[in-house]
């Protein structure tokens, strides 16, 4: 059965492979390779508005295909990165790129997942603590201190017996 899987597996992961490196059509590479690794490099790093958790270098929707073009027509022109990126920033916000820098707006989406992680821990905490308090008050059978003192005087043994217990016992035999 393994072997019946195996080929089929490898299929699967190659023609992956062939899809992603398709994404960039023949059409759109540049002759210089140099501007080319550049622009494959930027691509990388910025979000398809389309498919949005994917680069625009292995998406194939026709808008990813486009930022392609003028990321490689920007570099052409002489731009550099950085200012390719703040171009495509200014055009469509900071969500069209895949890491967006540390600053003051974008802080909740950096640490906005450990937030929610720590306030999780903490409701947990919190949760289980009054979990073993209520089970601790259970097995006490809920009673307060006062209470506790009374049933141990009731059940004591040894206590003193009042004359009207005897009455109602009877004659001991």
């Amino acid at each position: 059965m393994i072997r019946n899987l195996l080929p089929v597996a490898l299929a699967l992961a190659l023609s992956l492979l062939a899809a992603r490196a398709m994404a960039v059509l023949p059409d759109e590479i540049l002759d210089d390779p140099t501007l080319e690794a550049r622009a494959r490099a930027l691509s990388a790093e910025v979000r398809c508005l389309v498919c949005q958790n994917e680069s625009i270098d292995s998406s194939h929707a026709e808008l990813a295909r486009e930022l392609r073009l003028l990321i490689r027509e920007r570099l052409v022109a002489g731009d550099d990165e950085d200012e390719i990126k703040a171009f495509l920033v200014s055009r469509y916000g900071e969500f069209v790129l895949l890491k967006p820098p540390f600053e003051a707006a974008t802080a909740v989406l950096w640490f906005g997942p450990f937030a929610f992680l720590l306030i999780g821990l903490a409701v947990m905490v919190i949760y289980f603590r009054r979990q073993s308090r209520d089970f601790a008050e259970q097995a006490s059978g809920g009673l307060s201190h006062e209470e506790n003192e009374r049933l141990g005087r009731l059940l004591d043994p040894a206590g003193d017996e009042r004359p009207e217990d005897e009455e109602r016992k009877g004659p001991s035999s």
